[in-house]
């Protein structure tokens, strides 16, 4: 019987167990090397030789193969067993071929797969940054190398996720006036959120990573309260690193970072955090669509926080957005309805929730409303929440707007759809926020129904703008 063309021999080189391991993880999903095709930046036939061993495969191209195929790192832990065992082949038993395959066009040993990155260098192919490309099944967020989105012109989308020094440079005091590192931390952390709120996240990501480093190196040291302080700081900057990496569309680190941050939060003992990080779970999941999760998640939230204190109103929304996403009508209106009343009860000399007032139920209640076909009732909400946002709230304002043109589409107002939408593309462009550009292309699959309605033409193509094309 013949053998299939990457079927595994004894004598099979560490690139042909990965590209098995592709080929297996594919066909176990049940996707042609088209579908596949469809999720990647890469088509089919660089797929089919990735999977023959015939071609280098790009670190890149294993994280978004990875993802693409929700393997949980199997690709990517295998793609840097392959490097290693190929290098090691390569110092140690250049010139003999003995134990390479013979149907590989190129024998695997002599690939030009890339070395160790170097801090700072954007021409190493393996430096990737999360980006919203078009897609055949529409706008996705996919890992790109570096230098193909500078090449591109989206000059702001590759500034994410700066390399950074392998081994993280301590922090330490230089003089007398240099704050002690506990409130140092916590100084940055909070200039980190005020830099995120004028310049977006892919600014403050390369910051967050490096201090995470410095934190994890002291609180390794330290001892007692020290050791507990700078372990809250660090669930706090994980949590923070958590949000802004889901607002660049980067769904596995946000998931890292805040799954980090609960299992920190554990260990502090603190149960006002837990409970805190619990409703971020609960919000990530509900913003990724997992909505039994969402639910789940709410609910431990609140059993975790204590009565009467912000942290309970946080979780009931959360509850009630839960609902929402199952369909749950009345269960929904009766969590926002019960928010609110606890918001006037709840203690207003705590850290939590300091942000949370009426105003900001209301917006949650509309983007509920819109979940469940209210269009009518989410388009007045949205409204009111637009009138009430105070100016510096860009961001948000983009997310209002966008959630806002999708219900204006559910009500059959076309027009109108595309006028807000086009308002929410232009902040999209300044702040590459994910949050925007999910809502954006829900709104662009809508309105491809009635290409010709006007304003719709020149809301496709600004959006396309901003979007990163992969080469086909």
């Amino acid at each position: 019987m013949a053998q299939r063309p990457n079927e595994l021999t004894p004598e099979a080189g560490p690139w042909h167990r990965w590209g098995c391991d592709l080929r297996k993880a594919r066909e176990a999903r049940g996707m042609s090397l088209s579908a596949l095709s469809a999720r990647v930046t890469y088509n089919a036939s660089y797929l089919a030789k990735f999977e023959r061993a015939e071609r280098p495969v790009p670190r890149h191209a294993a994280v978004a193969l990875d993802a693409a195929l929700d393997v949980c790192g199997v690709l990517l832990r295998g793609w840097d067993v392959a490097v290693q065992e190929a290098e090691a082949g390569t110092r140690t038993s250049r010139g003999h071929v003995a134990n390479q395959p013979g149907h590989v066009a190129s024998s695997v040993d002599t690939l030009a797969f890339p070395g160790p990155r170097q801090a700072g260098s954007l021409e190493d192919d393996t430096d990737t940054v999360v980006v919203p490309c078009r897609t055949p099944e529409g706008i996705r967020f996919v890992p790109v190398p570096r230098r193909a989105v500078l090449a591109s012109g989206l000059v702001g989308l590759a500034a994410a996720s700066l390399p950074v020094p392998a081994f993280a440079a301590p922090y330490s005091s230089v003089g007398s006036s240099t704050p002690a590192p506990i409130e140092h931390f916590a100084q940055v952390r909070r200039v980190l959120i005020q830099t995120d709120n004028l310049m977006g996240p892919r600014t403050v990501l390369p910051a967050i990573a490096q201090k995470l480093g410095e934190l994890t190196m002291l609180r390794r040291k330290a001892r007692g309260k020290d050791a507990e302080r700078l372990l809250e700081l660090e669930t706090r900057f994980e949590e923070l690193a958590g949000w802004l990496a889901q607002d660049i569309g980067d769904e596995r680190a946000a998931y890292a970072h805040t799954a980090r941050a609960l299992d920190d939060s554990h260990i502090t003992g603190d149960p006002e955090l837990t409970a805190y990080i619990l409703g971020r779970k609960a919000q990530l999941a509900a913003d990724l669509g997992h909505r039994s999760d969402a639910l789940g998640l709410a609910t431990a939230a609140r059993r975790t926080a204590p009565a009467g204190s912000r942290l309970e109103v946080i979780a009931v929304m959360h509850q009630a957005h839960g609902h929402s996403l199952l369909g749950e009508k009345l269960e929904a209106l009766r969590g926002y309805d019960e928010a609110l009343l606890l918001l006037d009860r709840a203690d207003q000399d705590g850290v939590w929730g300091s942000w949370l007032d009426s105003a900001y139920i209301h917006t949650a209640r509309a983007r509920s409303l819109a979940d469940l076909g209210q269009h009518e009732q989410a388009v007045a909400g949205f409204r009111d929440a637009l009138e009430a946002l105070p100016a510096g709230y860009r961001r948000d304002r983009g997310v209002y707007l966008a959630r806002a043109a999708r219900s204006h589409a559910g009500v059959g107002d076309i027009e109108q759809a595309a006028v807000v939408g086009l308002e929410a593309v232009q902040i999209a462009a300044e702040t590459s926020s994910a949050r925007i550009i999910d809502q954006l292309g829900l709104l662009d699959a809508t309105l491809m129904a009635t290409p010709s309605a006007p304003g719709v033409r020149e809301f496709r193509s600004s959006l396309d703008r901003i979007l990163y094309h992969p080469a086909q």
